[in-house]
């Protein structure tokens, strides 16, 4: 498993395998290609990284590529809102923590904390839908990833929530 132009290894981007009650995080180096023009990661990198932790979720809780091609659906990011709390450089190790806030019927609230060291330079909150993409609307989890869904932990960081302002 690796980002585009990223360094990293299948065993790396396990690095931090998630217990029963722990979403998976992902782990990947910054790639030269993600440098910009500041000397720093660009900001659709970011982006990029936390997508990838969300497909790991994905694929914890049983979303992955052989359910979304046998049920035509899929979890949307509707909305999010990310935090730039430090800059990331080339040659830094990115390592992401996901954390489920909440869940319902048809979403799940999720906290994404990148860390380099043990410094969180970035933070991400997305609020994602079960989307059935044939019929273009919401629908509800299928039992077996709501089961899942009902064994992890859930926590809600101090940052979660903040508007812009």
């Amino acid at each position: 498993m690796t980002g585009t132009g990223g360094t990293t290894s299948a065993a790396d981007s396990l690095a931090t395998p998630p217990s029963a009650t722990t979403l998976p995080g992902y782990v990947t180096d910054v790639a030269p290609e993600w440098i910009d023009y500041n000397g720093h990661m660009s900001e659709a990198y970011y982006v990029l990284v936390f997508g990838f932790a969300t497909d790991r979720l994905m694929d914890r809780l049983g979303l992955d590529a052989a359910y979304r091609e046998a049920t035509g659906c899929s979890l949307y990011t509707v909305e999010s809102h990310i935090r730039f709390l430090d800059e990331v450089s080339l040659d830094s190790r990115l390592q992401v923590k996901a954390h489920l806030v909440s869940a319902g019927a048809k979403k799940l609230h999720l906290a994404y904390e990148m860390v380099v060291g043990s410094t969180v330079v970035a933070t991400e909150e997305i609020l994602a839908l079960h989307v059935n993409q044939a019929e273009g609307g919401t629908v509800p989890f299928p039992e077996e990833v709501r089961a899942r869904i009902a064994t992890l932990d859930t926590h809600l960081p101090e940052w979660s929530g903040r508007r812009i302002g």
